[in-house]
C-alpha cells in the first residue's frame, strides 16, 4: 500500500491536491531531539528527505497545533526510522511531539510509482464486486500493523475485507471497481450447524392414565 489519505476536514487541501498521512512520531530518541517514526508510506526515501515539510495533526491543546515541521535528516537505528527536525533540539521538546501524525500534500491525480499500490482516496468510492455483482462500495481503508482492511459499505452495514491478493485480486481504478473473492460468511451469515441436524422428536403427552403413549409403529 502507499501513503494514506486524510480522512478528516482539519486540513483543507488546495485545488487538485489531497492530503496524505505518511508517518507518526512515536517516542523521543536520545537527548538531541530525535524522534522515532512509524511510517505510513512505502516511499520513505521520497517523502522523508532533508527539507521536507509536514503538516502536524495534534490535539488543539498542543503547542504544535496548526503548525508545520521541517525534516533535517532521517536515520535508521536497528532497522527503525528516526527523524531529526528543525527547532527540536532536545528530548524535552521532542516529547511534546510524541503521537503527532505527519501529513503532506499530493497531486490528487498522481499514482504511486510501484505496481499494485494505491492511495486511499483512489480506493474510496469504488464498486466492490463479487462474481460480477456489486455487493457494496468501498467507504474507507483502515490501516493496522498486521494488514490493511477495505471497509465495504453494504445494505446491511459495513464489512471489513482484508486487503490481500487472495481476497482482493483486482483493483481497476479506470473501471471504478474492486474485485473480491471473499471467504464464505464474510458477506452473509452461514447457517448454524444445529439447523442441519434433525430435530429431536417431542415427548408424547401423557394419556389419561398418566403414562406416556407409545409411538405407533408403521404397518408393514
Amino acid at each position: 500500500m502507499a501513503d494514506h489519505k486524510l480522512p478528516r476536514k482539519e486540513v483543507a487541501p488546495r485545488p487538485g491536491q489531497t492530503e496524505l498521512r505518511v508517518g507518526r512520531l512515536t517516542k523521543a530518541h536520545g537527548l538531541k531531539g530525535a524522534l522515532k517514526l512509524e511510517l505510513f508510506t512505502d516511499e520513505p526515501e521520497r517523502r522523508f528527505v532533508p527539507g521536507a515539510v509536514f503538516t502536524l495533526q495534534v490535539p488543539t491543546t498542543s503547542k504544535w497545533h496548526g503548525k508545520t515541521i521541517e525534516l533535517i535528516e532521517l536515520r535508521w537505528y536497528n532497522g527503525h526510522p528516526v527523524g531529526f527536525f528543525a527547532g527540536v533540539d532536545d528530548r524535552t521538546e521532542a516529547e511534546t511531539l510524541v503521537k503527532a501524525i505527519l501529513w503532506v500534500s499530493q497531486d490528487a491525480k498522481q499514482l504511486p510509482e510501484e505496481d499494485d499500490a494505491w492511495y486511499d482516496h483512489q480506493l474510496v468510492g469504488l464498486s466492490a464486486r463479487r462474481d460480477g455483482v456489486e455487493v457494496g462500495t468501498v467507504a474507507r481503508v483502515d490501516h493496522f500493523p498486521a494488514q490493511d482492511l477495505l471497509v465495504v459499505r453494504t445494505a446491511d452495514g459495513e464489512v471489513l475485507v482484508p486487503f490481500v491478493k487472495a481476497i482482493v485480486p483486482e483493483v481497476d481504478i479506470a473501471a471504478g471497481t474492486v474485485t473480491l473473492t471473499p471467504p464464505a460468511g464474510l458477506f452473509e451469515e452461514l447457517p448454524d450447524d444445529d439447523d442441519s441436524e434433525a430435530a429431536e422428536p417431542e415427548a408424547a403427552e401423557p394419556d389419561a392414565a398418566g403414562s406416556a403413549s407409545e409411538l405407533e409403529k408403521p404397518e408393514d
